[in-house]
C-alpha cells in the first residue's frame, strides 16, 4: 500500500479530471443513444422488438466484459485500458457516423457496449490508485457526480442533436467527444504502473466475491442501480396515468437526478470528514431509497416529487460510499478486477429493477411493483439491524 499511498500524494485535479470526463462519456454514451434510438428523424429504429435488442446489446456487452477488462487493467495498467476503451468508443461510434448502414447501427452499439466496459472500471481503478486512501470518498463522490450530469443531459441533449441531424449526428458527436478525453487522459494522466501480484486461482476469487466485506456494498451498489433505473423509467407511467402531461413527469425524472448528483459529492466529503460512516450511510441510503419507492404510489405530483427527491438522495449517498469501501477493503493490485466485477452487479440491478416491477406489475398494479422492489432493498438493512443485535447480545 505504500507505493499506491506515494502515487496517490503525487495527484492533482489535473491528472483526475479525464477520469471525470470519462465517466461522463459512458453515461452520456449510453443515455443520449438509447433515448433517441427509436425517435422521430429519418434513421431512427422503427421496430420494437429490433430497439429492444439494440438496447440490450450495450448493457449485454457490459455485463459480460466489465470483469474481463477489470482484470485486465490490473494486469498491465488500468491508464492503458483506459485510453484503448476511449479510442475504441471513438471507433465504434464513428462507425455508423460515417458509413450510415443500419447494419452498422448494431455494430456501432455493441462496440461502445464493448469499449464502456473497458475504460469504465479503468476510470474507477484509476481513481482509488490516484487519490489517498483518506479522499476516496471525496473522489468517487465526484466521479459520480460527473456521471449522472451525463445520465441527466444524455437524452436532453441526444434527443436535440438527433432532431438537428438525426442519429448520424448524435454518433459523431460521441466519437468527437470519446477522442477529446481519450486526448485528454493521454495528456494528464500519469502512468500508474501495475503493482505486484499473487497468483490468484478461481477459489480465490471466489472466496474473496463472497466475502460481506464485497458483497455489502457491491449489493448496495446494485439496489441504488435498481431503484435509479426505475424511478427514471416508471415515473413518467406513473404521471401519466395519474393524467400528469410530460412535463410533469420529465421534471420528476430530471429532479430524481439531479438530487443523485447533488448528493454524490456531499456524501463522500462528509465521508472523509469522519462525519458519516460507510455502514451507516449505506444503510440510510437503502432505507430513503425504500421510503422513495413506497412514496411513488401516492397520487399526484407530489407523490412524484418526493419518490424522486428520495430515490435521488437514497442512490446519492450510496453510490460514492459503496465505492470508497471497496476500494478501502481490495487489496491495490486487484482493483480493477474488483470495481469490474462490481460494477457487473450494477448491470444486474439495471435490468433486474425494472424487470422485477414490470413483471409484478403485470400481475398485480405499478404500485404494487414498487412495493415488491422496496420490500426486496428492505432486506438488507433488516439483515443488518439483525446481525448487529445478535452480536450485542453475544
Amino acid at each position: 500500500m505504500t507505493a499506491d499511498r506515494g502515487t496517490a500524494e503525487t495527484s492533482t485535479g489535473r491528472s483526475t479530471g479525464p477520469l471525470w470526463a470519462a465517466g461522463f462519456t459512458t453515461a452520456f454514451g449510453a443515455h443520449a443513444v438509447a433515448a433517441n434510438l427509436g425517435g422521430f428523424s429519418e434513421d431512427a429504429v422503427q421496430s420494437l422488438l429490433t430497439l429492444g435488442i439494440l438496447l440490450a446489446l450495450y448493457d449485454g456487452a457490459e455485463v459480460l466484459l466489465k470483469p474481463l477488462f477489470g482484470t485486465i487493467a490490473d494486469r498491465v495498467g488500468a491508464r492503458p485500458v483506459l485510453l484503448a476503451g476511449l479510442v475504441g468508443f471513438a471507433v465504434a461510434s464513428a462507425a455508423y457516423a460515417v458509413v450510415d448502414s443500419p447494419g452498422w447501427l448494431w455494430v456501432a452499439r455493441l462496440g461502445q457496449g464493448a469499449a464502456a466496459s473497458a475504460f469504465s472500471p479503468a476510470a474507477s481503478a484509476l481513481v482509488a490508485r490516484l487519490n489517498p486512501a483518506a479522499k476516496h470518498g471525496r473522489a468517487f463522490g465526484s466521479y459520480g457526480f460527473a456521471k449522472s450530469v451525463g445520465y441527466t443531459l444524455g437524452p436532453l441533449l441526444g434527443g436535440g442533436l438527433v432532431w438537428a441531424g438525426g442519429l448520424r449526428l448524435l454518433f459523431a458527436v460521441t466519437t468527437v467527444l470519446a477522442l477529446v478525453v481519450a486526448v485528454w487522459a493521454l495528456l494528464a494522466v500519469p502512468v500508474v504502473p501495475p503493482l505486484p501480484r499473487t497468483r490468484q486461482t478461481v477459489l480465490d476469487l471466489a472466496k474473496r466475491i463472497a466475502d460481506p466485506v464485497f458483497l455489502r456494498p457491491t449489493a448496495a451498489l446494485a439496489a441504488a442501480t435498481a431503484a435509479l433505473s426505475v424511478g427514471v423509467g416508471f415515473l413518467p407511467v406513473t404521471g401519466a396515468s395519474a393524467g400528469l402531461g410530460p412535463i410533469a413527469t420529465g421534471a420528476a425524472v430530471s429532479v430524481l437526478a439531479a438530487t443523485a448528483a447533488v448528493v454524490q459529492p456531499r456524501a463522500g466529503r462528509a465521508l472523509d470528514a469522519g462525519r458519516l460512516g460507510t455502514r451507516t450511510g449505506l444503510t440510510v441510503g437503502l432505507l430513503m431509497t425504500v421510503l422513495g419507492l413506497l412514496s411513488a404510489a401516492l397520487p399526484g405530483l407530489t407523490g412524484l416529487l418526493i419518490a424522486a427527491v428520495l430515490i435521488g438522495t437514497g442512490t446519492g449517498l450510496i453510490t460514492p460510499l459503496g465505492f470508497a469501501a471497496l476500494a478501502a477493503s481490495t487489496p491495490p493490485e486487484r482493483l480493477g478486477q474488483t470495481m469490474g466485477t462490481a460494477e457487473l452487479g450494477r448491470e444486474l440491478g439495471d435490468a433486474g429493477g425494472p424487470l422485477l416491477v414490470a413483471g409484478i406489475a403485470t400481475v398485480a398494479t405499478l404500485g404494487v411493483g414498487y412495493a415488491g422492489l422496496a420490500a426486496l432493498l428492505a432486506l438488507g438493512p433488516v439483515a443488518g439491524l439483525l446481525s448487529a443485535s445478535l452480536r450485542a447480545r453475544r
